[in-house]
């Protein structure tokens, strides 16, 4: 669930409907207030729901995400980048439903300053997770890898180092930048 105005009650009557995700928690979705927990209480207290948060430094205020991940269970919050066109190309401007938007240090916004998607890919997710939030390492890969290949009930096969498991690995240096990536086990060319 996500991109929602849903309140609380409305949203627990989804996850008692089947509803088991939330993306991008905190954005466009209603707040979490002492008087009406909104979408992002529902999630946070719902045990079986798993959330994805945008870790850039931009969306949401670190202590928020640091605060949202002690709410959830361990394996139950995911990495997510909420990526627009300009990650990966050399433009760093996009149209988005009519609206030219920049690309600009690490922000995708309109002219007005509205956040309109990220500008994050995955690596930089999992760099600024252990820098920004403090978590271990393994813990920021495994909810950059694992975590989401459970939610989508591929963790048999994707997501871990393992006999019988696709081989789609990268290869970072210290600062978490990466250096090489290979998808089913074959190396792929990376850009300099």
């Amino acid at each position: 669930a996500g991109h929602t105005a849903a309140d609380y009650a409305t949203t627990r009557v989804a996850l008692d409907a089947g509803v088991r995700g939330f993306t991008h928690l905190f954005n466009a979705m209603t707040p979490f207030g002492s008087r009406e927990p909104g979408v992002v209480g529902a999630a946070l207290e719902d045990p079986a729901s798993w959330c994805g948060i945008i870790v850039d430094g931009h969306h949401v205020h670190p202590a928020s995400l640091r605060v949202a991940i002690a709410a959830k269970a361990r394996g139950k919050m995911l990495l997510v980048t909420d990526a627009m066109p300009p990650v990966g190309a050399d433009s760093p401007e996009y149209v988005l439903n009519g609206e030219t938007i920049m690309a600009r240090d690490g922000i995708c916004q309109t002219a007005q300053g509205v956040l309109a998607g990220s500008a994050l890919d995955m690596a930089g997710a999992v760099r600024n997770t252990v820098k920004l939030l403090g978590l271990p390492l393994d813990e920021a890969v495994r909810m950059g890898s694992t975590y989401p290949a459970q939610f989508l009930g591929l963790g048999a096969t994707y997501g871990r180092i393992h006999a019988g498991c696709h081989a789609d690995l990268v290869l970072m240096d210290d600062d978490y930048r990466v250096l090489q990536s290979w998808i089913g086990g074959v190396a792929i060319q990376q850009q300099v």
